[in-house]
């Protein structure tokens, strides 16, 4: 199978390289950005006509999306770029998918919830995205299911790898750096680890599972808050520093996230039977790994 990936030099592609260096199947790796020692091909997901072209050239049979506008601080301001990236570039992925009789997998966002119930939210639950990021993200989950393309979009919640920018990289270096830190605890949520998701994605590819469209939730198991998340990172960092529980009207910011984002993963379990690991062995390994 011939495999594109979009925003390959992101943390969920890095994950997806080193996949595919043991997988059968060929795979062309594409962002618009290039990282030294990283071979990849120049795609803007924006030209409709390039993104056709490389399909075509590559005689594509699925594309990973994992390109995506993800901060959500600047999506404030910057909500017409968010919206291009995270809604018009996917449809055009869409477009190029459904023409080619290719499938899409496209990843979405706990962001598209308001996170205002107590309970893990599943897949048909009322989306009601409260920032710009998750109304751009929502967007794009509407432009792929009213293409014509066979696709499987995953919604997935607090993202780290050992590659870019994300919580557990920021924590690790801070809880070195101070002796205490402030962090918030009304937030609950699941960590998810990026080569659990990559893992994921290539276990429903491997095991012919590409035809089961529709939207399914993918997290790594269990919950927590960034309070008690960022504790299990310092310890597993082997940090002292002093980290305090705060409310999140101490941090105001300007988008607002979903207090419970926690995703139900019942569906996403008994359609592709693929075990999912639980959030602290997965940070473990990642740690491990940094």
């Amino acid at each position: 199978m011939n495999i594109l990936v979009t925003g390959a030099n992101g943390q969920l592609g890095r994950e997806l390289r080193l996949l595919a260096q043991e997988s059968a199947h060929r795979f062309v790796f594409t962002d618009i950005s290039e990282i030294p020692g990283l071979p990849v091909e120049r795609l803007d997901i924006l030209d409709a006509d390039a993104v056709d072209a490389i399909a075509d050239r590559e005689s594509v049979d699925l594309i990973i999306n994992c390109a995506a506008y993800t901060d959500v601080e600047r999506a404030e301001d910057d909500f017409d770029l968010a919206m291009r990236l995270n809604a018009e570039a996917p449809a055009n992925l869409a477009r190029t998918a459904g023409r080619r009789n290719a499938v899409l997998v496209h990843i979405s966002t706990d962001y598209v919830f308001a996170g205002d119930g107590c309970t893990p939210i599943p897949e048909d639950a009322p989306v009601r995205p409260l920032s710009a990021y998750g109304k751009t993200k929502r967007a794009g989950e509407e432009a792929v299911l009213a293409s014509n393309c066979g696709a499987i979009i995953l919604r997935t919640a607090w993202l780290y790898s050992p590659f870019g920018k994300n919580f557990v990289k920021t924590m690790l270096r801070l809880t070195e750096e101070r002796d205490s830190l402030n962090v918030v605890f009304d937030q609950t949520g699941s960590p998810t680890a990026a080569a659990d998701l990559a893992a994921a994605i290539l276990g429903i590819v491997d095991s012919g599972q590409l035809h089961k469209y529709g939207i399914y939730h993918y997290t790594d198991e269990g919950v927590t808050s960034w309070y008690d998340f960022a504790r299990a990172i310092a310890a597993l960092g082997g940090h002292s520093c002093d980290i305090r529980p705060c409310r999140s009207e101490q941090f105001p910011t300007k988008a607002r996230r979903p207090q419970y984002s926690v995703l139900d993963k019942t569906l996403f379990r008994e359609t592709f039977g693929i075990q999912i690991p639980w959030w602290y062995d997965s940070l473990k390994k990642c740690i491990d790994r940094l």
